[in-house]
Order: structure tokens, then C-alpha cells, then sequence
């Protein structure tokens, strides 16, 4: 296997954060934001851009402002997509007029609104999406040879600007991502954006990592060895926690391999026995003093509302009396809890973490409650730079998502130094 080793090739190393638009309250400064090359927005719906005319995208927050919290010269993109996101992608790829209408339709917002760059995040062309149990992967075979075709149509449009993917990094899901196909991508993409992250995710039923050297390592060098340049890609970063219920009666001392609970239902829908808590500020402090009733059923972290009448304040920040609202994730010091609260689990995780120095992956679990925790801190970042970024050449590296770790802004604070040390060094 060869690996690159100039990424310098494309100029100075990119720094690409994720802005979405659940996160816009806590924002860092601009010297924390400093360095950050690329900022792409999301989402834009796909179906959007299916249709003559075009369905009318607009921004959650104006460009001007969205430039106005980086550096002078950064790069604003549009992200189309995002998970859950398939039926529009699929109907675009479908012949060679639809693919040249949503090429056009993208072009022509991209100038309407003045995007720098778009990036495709369809997860996941050839299946293993969200409605992979509605929608199998037998009837997603032709997205495969259709995806690179889509790819080329949107280039050829946007013309100069530069076109960017989202990609995953489980192997299972890489199911467009061939040796044939990646060789057709690699020639026609700016840049990938690879979601080193959620390697472990509901479908699972063994415990693991959702982020770590190990396993980041194994996806970038599986992308490289089906034809991927490595200085095209960029290693991606998680501003978030997953959490895992484990299965009753196991003792789990290790973190890889402790049996779950059952995560996903026959049908593919969330049994609520996972999930994810993010590094915002809000989820390591105490609920606020002065909660008021929720006006409008919202509740939870980030907010002053409480639930009423006896009602569960769920994972999602939403009151109601469901197994959903008020099972494992309920919220317990916004409404009533009969679950496990995973506000209270994810500080005592935080609190009490667990190096895996092998794999590379910080993790805890919590035997009060059967949740086994996983994800990243700024220390094994740090490694991910010395013994992935650099020892694999890549070209850079992005985070989902700006706000998410508005805490104490370490995570992307060390995400700035390891760009500052590949500058360093020439890199």
C-alpha cells in the first residue's frame, strides 16, 4: 500500500468545520475559530434541487453573518443531505436528465446565495441508510454506478468551486465506495470529508468504540487502498458522546464486546436504548434554578421549560408520557423520570473516563445504570494527527459540528493546534 505523503500538494492543510443548525446559540470566538478554512453549512434537503422549477433553500443564518464568525478568505459550503436524507439523491441519480437537473438546480442556488463550495453528504448511496429496512439494499444496487455519474454532473456545474463529500467510515456502510467507483470519485471530488466517527451505532450488539485511533486508521487506509488520494481526504472528529444500554447481567470491564440490549427494533426504528450527548455547555451543569412550564412541549438542556401534569422530559427535549419520553435518555431534572437519566450518566463519563491506549478510544461504563459511553478527548486528538493525519499524508482534517462543544471549547481548541503543528512543520 502507498501512502501520500505531500499534502501540501493543495496548499496549506484544511481545517473544515460543520456549522449546523441546531447549534447556534453558544458560538466561539474568532480566536478559537481562527484557522478554520472551510465552514459548510447544514443541511439543504435534496429534494429540493429534484424539481423544475427548484424547491427555494434559504440558510438558517445569512453567509454575511456565518463569515462573520471566521477568519477573512474562509470558504463557506453548502452540505446537501445529511442521514435520513436518501429519497431525493436517489431520485437525482436515477438517468442522465435528472442528474443534469439537480446539478443545475445546485449551481444555480449556490450563485443565488453565494456559496464558495457544496458538499454531498447522502448517507448512504447503495443502502444502509435510514430507511434501509423500508427500502432494502437490493433496490439500491444501481445508486452504486449512478453516485459517480450524480458527482460529475454537480462538478461540471458548479464549475470552479470546489465539490466535496461526505463519506462513512464503517466499513459495512461503504457500500458505493469500491475500488471501480472510488477511482471514478477520487478523479472527480475536491476534497472528502470522512466520518471517522459512529463506527459503533445502534445496528450493533457488541459494545466499541464509535471513535478511535484504531478504528479511524482502518477506515482511512481501507479508502486508500480502493484508490482514494489521502491528501483529498479529511480525518473527521466527533463533538459528541454515544451512549449505549448494555445487556442485564453482564459486568462490562472492558470496551469492546460487552453483549447491548436490544438497540434497534425488526423494523429499523430506534428502541430509545441509545444515543448521543453532545459537549455543550449546558450538559455539565445543572438544570437552571428558575425552570418555568414548557409553553409549547419543548424541554431539557439548552432550555428554562419544564414538563407538566406529571409528564417525561425526553432525550430529544421533548414532554410527553410515551417509553420514548420517559425510558432511558428521560431527562430527570426537566419532568418526571421512570428510565435512566443519561444527563446524570454522561457527568459521571466525563467525570470518570477510561483511556483505551491500544485502540486508541476514551470510554466508561456506568454500572448504576447499564450505559457504556464512548468518544473522543483532546489528548487522543492529538495522536490522531501524529499517527493518522501525518503518518497517512491526509489533507486535512473537519468536526461534526462547530457548536457541539461549546463546554470549553477543548476539543476544537486542540483540533486548532494540531493544524498549527502540521503549519509547523511544513506539513
Amino acid at each position: 500500500m502507498r501512502f501520500s505523503t505531500v499534502a501540501t500538494a493543495l496548499g496549506a492543510p484544511r481545517y473544515v468545520l460543520y456549522f449546523d443548525q441546531y447549534h447556534t446559540t453558544s458560538l466561539p470566538s474568532k480566536a478559537v475559530t481562527a484557522g478554520i478554512n472551510y465552514v459548510i453549512t447544514a443541511f439543504a434537503g435534496s429534494s429540493l434541487f429534484t424539481t423544475h422549477p427548484a424547491g427555494q433553500y434559504e440558510p438558517f443564518m445569512p453567509l454575511d453573518q456565518v463569515r462573520a464568525l471566521f477568519d477573512n478568505g474562509t470558504k463557506v459550503c453548502m452540505a446537501i443531505g445529511g442521514w435520513g436524507d436518501t429519497d431525493g439523491f436517489g431520485n437525482a441519480s436515477e438517468s442522465d436528465r435528472s442528474r443534469r437537473l439537480f446539478a443545475k438546480n445546485v449551481a444555480a442556488t449556490v450563485k443565488r446565495l453565494g456559496y464558495d463550495c457544496v458538499d454531498i453528504d447522502w448517507e448512504y448511496p447503495g443502502g444502509n441508510g435510514a430507511d434501509y429496512k423500508q427500502k432494502p439494499n437490493s433496490q439500491k444496487v444501481k445508486e452504486i454506478d449512478r453516485f459517480p455519474r450524480l458527482l460529475k454532473e454537480i462538478k461540471a456545474a458548479i464549475g470552479s468551486k470546489e465539490l466535496s463529500i461526505a463519506v462513512p467510515a464503517k466499513e459495512v456502510d461503504m457500500i458505493a465506495y469500491t475500488a471501480e467507483q472510488v477511482h471514478k470519485i477520487n478523479a472527480i471530488v475536491d476534497f472528502v470529508n470522512v466520518m471517522t466517527y459512529d463506527l459503533m451505532n445502534r445496528r450493533d450488539n457488541v459494545t466499541n468504540h464509535h471513535t478511535s485511533i484504531q478504528g479511524s486508521l482502518k477506515a482511512i487506509d481501507t479508502y486508500i487502498s480502493r484508490g482514494m488520494t489521502a491528501c483529498k481526504m479529511n480525518l473527521g472528529f466527533a463533538f459528541y458522546a454515544k451512549w449505549f444500554t448494555t445487556a442485564a447481567g453482564y459486568n462490562c470491564t472492558s470496551p469492546i464486546g460487552c453483549p447491548t440490549a436490544l438497540l434497534e427494533a425488526a423494523d429499523g426504528t430506534d428502541t430509545g436504548l441509545s444515543g448521543a450527548m453532545t459537549f455543550e455547555a449546558a450538559n455539565y451543569q445543572a438544570a437552571p434554578a428558575n425552570l418555568t412550564l414548557s409553553p409549547d412541549q419543548s424541554c431539557g438542556v439548552g432550555t428554562n421549560f419544564k414538563c407538566g401534569d406529571g409528564s417525561c422530559c425526553s432525550q430529544y427535549g421533548f414532554c410527553g408520557n410515551t417509553t420514548a419520553h420517559c425510558g432511558t435518555g428521560c431527562q430527570d431534572e426537566y419532568g418526571k423520570c421512570t428510565g435512566t437519566s443519561t444527563v446524570t450518566s454522561f457527568k459521571k463519563a466525563m467525570a470518570n473516563g477510561l483511556t483505551d491506549n491500544a485502540a486508541g478510544g476514551q470510554w466508561y461504563w456506568d454500572s448504576s445504570s447499564s450505559l457504556f459511553w464512548t468518544w473522543d478527548t483532546p489528548e487522543l486528538m492529538a495522536r490522531k494527527f501524529t499517527e493518522i493525519v501525518k503518518a497517512r499524508g491526509l489533507g486535512g482534517v473537519m468536526a461534526w459540528s462547530l457548536a457541539e462543544d461549546s463546554y470549553n471549547w477543548s476539543h476544537l481548541k486542540a483540533m486548532q493546534d494540531g493544524v498549527k503543528g502540521l503549519k509547523r512543520k511544513g506539513y
